[in-house]
């Protein structure tokens, strides 16, 4: 395949040229590159020098790829790497992409994926493209969405990176479906989420993209007593986490495991810190004035209804009846309204649970009726309550 050169959208893509070893090593000395993709570490100079001469060289002499180097067309600068790493017999290609640290948060790596999957349909004939990314890698996920492909699931990667997850996301791109040079695509722009509103499951995929892709942030809710904090959970909570899953009350109404230990704490604290690389929940800790553990809340997104999502909480027994949990209720629903999107989010608690109905109708949750038998609860079938907040129950 003879190699190309594509200039597009404010970027240039071409071949790979020996004297790029230098700025292509100093990037991949970046963090982030290390940890998502499956460059060798320690990168080496010679790494580098045997990428832009033999590697790429050897795709396009062979076919089985077509590697770019991703520039500024005023400079020359090396910004980034986008390219197909494979091309297979059926007309699949899959993609693969990293940003330069000195070039992030400028849109380039959206437009170059966009120009080289153009390329790949109308000059190579393609007719499907592959995205893969490892579970967590919500920045590159963001790039796909941006460029217009679907996230279809996950599957095991075949080639993970050192000391990275087994599992990954894919997504496809068909001919026709790559959004024109300079238009914000099915994902919208990058920028601060704003209402849900009648925003496409595209946007609302970049909009979480963009939510999972940061460190979990720190909400704060006003109780009575004080101002609370909402944070992820640490390992110097693990005790009282513990003691406050030990108590009666806690098994009585909960599914946590019977008996509780530390065990237990630490697969917690490990499920809350995974979920949030995936995307599926955020898992907090209610911390008082004195940043002292006194509970757990969780928002679940829905598998089902992107708009949807569920909460659990719990309160340290010392903690109850001083208002902490309606506080951080309204706290986290607004979060999840105005950051994630959602339209509605449902609470449910086994009938008899007179705390946690009392909580979730102070937050302003509406009790909606009982489901009976509707959840699995220490061998039995139990009838549970059933409430909701909506976006508009909190404006």
């Amino acid at each position: 395949m003879e190699p190309a050169e594509i200039i597009e959208d404010g970027v240039l893509l071409r071949p790979w040229r020996e004297t790029d070893a230098e700025a292509v090593h100093r990037a991949c000395q970046d963090p982030d590159i290390q940890r998502w993709t499956t460059v060798p570490r320690p990168y080496r100079p010679e790494h580098a020098h045997g990428f832009v001469t033999e590697v790429s060289g050897r795709a396009w002499a062979e076919g089985t790829g077509a590697p770019f180097a991703v520039c500024d067309p005023a400079t020359g600068d090396l910004l980034g790497s986008c390219g197909l790493i494979s091309i297979d017999q059926a007309g699949t290609g899959e993609i693969g992409y990293w940003t330069a640290p000195w070039a992030r948060g400028r849109g380039v790596m959206v437009r170059a994926t966009r120009a080289v999957a153009r390329w790949a349909f109308d000059t190579l004939g393609l007719r499907r493209l592959i995205w893969q990314a490892e579970v967590g890698n919500h920045a590159s996920r963001l790039v796909a969405l941006r460029a217009g492909f679907r996230i279809d699931g996950r599957l095991r990667l075949s080639h993970p990176a050192p000391h990275g997850a087994a599992d990954g996301w894919i997504g496809s791109l068909l001919p026709g479906e790559v959004p024109a040079p300079g238009s914000t695509g099915p994902a919208g722009p990058a920028g601060p989420a704003g209402p849900a509103g009648p925003a496409g499951p595209g946007t609302l995929a970049a909009r979480r993209a963009a939510v999972f892709g940061r460190p979990q942030p720190v909400l704060f809710a006003t109780a009575t007593t004080g101002e609370l904090r909402l944070r992820p959970m640490e390992e110097s909570d693990l005790d009282a986490v513990v003691r406050t899953c030990q108590d009666p009350e806690s098994i009585r109404w909960t599914t946590v495991p019977d008996p509780y230990d530390r065990t237990d704490a630490q697969g917690y604290l490990a499920y809350g810190r995974d979920a949030w690389a995936r995307g599926e929940a955020a898992c907090f800790v209610i911390a008082d004035p004195d940043d002292r553990y006194v509970g757990t809340i969780d928002l679940r997104l829905s598998s089902g209804d992107p708009l949807l999502a569920d909460v659990g909480f719990m309160t340290a027994p010392e903690a109850r009846g001083r208002g902490y949990l309606p506080a951080a209720l309204v706290a986290l629903s607004a979060w999840g309204f105005s950051t994630l999107g959602l339209a509605r989010i449902e609470w449910r608690a086994n009938v008899g649970n007179t705390a946690s109905r009392r909580a979730a109708e102070k937050a302003g949750f509406t009790v909606e009726g009982t489901a009976r038998a509707a959840v699995q609860h220490r061998g039995e079938r139990a009838d549970v309550w059933v409430g909701a907040l909506l976006a508009k129950d909190l404006t």
